[in-house]
């Protein structure tokens, strides 16, 4: 009896850890008190599914998790949480044949990660080759957020500046191999 309640708890805590895990690309903080966490996740069901690019077709499920840190962020933020509005696009390039595969992050949310943006992704090539990923970080447009004077008068007239960052020799190997069921 031990063993089978000793083997359940392995089991759960594994299955766990798998749908869990998640390939960090790179972290950046930037002004003012924003942090960005950019993953490679396991391949996802995501709803609407017309939208999203099936689960069996999905190599991995690619993401920006974007927060106020929890330190030196403007007065009145909640510390840790999620920035909505940006518009995030990623370009993954294989290394090797300098295929590329562009798209656009969207809004998300789960029980794991909260509110994030992500897309599901077929990588432009083996899951064994390397990649460059480059993430856009663009300022949300004058139609999806308005700002207060007091918010202009200590920052500016937009929420960040617009930012590229960009990783090389990404092996997305591991992610890409597990499934979450």
């Amino acid at each position: 009896m031990k063993n089978y309640i000793l083997t359940t708890i392995l089991s759960i805590a594994t299955s766990n850890t798998l749908i869990s895990q998640e390939l960090i690309i790179g972290e950046e903080r930037v002004n003012p008190g924003i942090v960005f966490i950019f993953e490679g996740a396991i391949k996802d069901i995501v709803y609407p599914e017309n939208y999203n690019l099936a689960e069996e077709l999905t190599d991995i499920h690619i993401e920006a998790r974007v927060n106020w840190d929890t330190q030196n962020i403007p007065k009145g933020t909640p510390a840790g949480g999620f920035i909505p509005y940006l518009k995030i696009n990623a370009v993954v390039t294989n290394q090797r044949t300098d295929l590329k595969t562009y798209v656009d992050l969207i809004p998300h949310i789960n029980l794991v990660d909260n509110f994030h943006y992500a897309r599901n992704i077929s990588l432009p090539g083996n899951i064994d080759d390397k990649y460059e990923v480059e993430f856009f970080i663009n300022n949300p447009s004058k139609f999806d957020l308005s700002f207060h004077k007091d918010w202009i008068d200590d920052y500016s007239e937009s929420l960040i500046e617009d930012k590229l960052f960009k990783y090389l020799d990404i092996s997305f190997s591991e992610i890409a191999k597990l499934s979450r069921r």
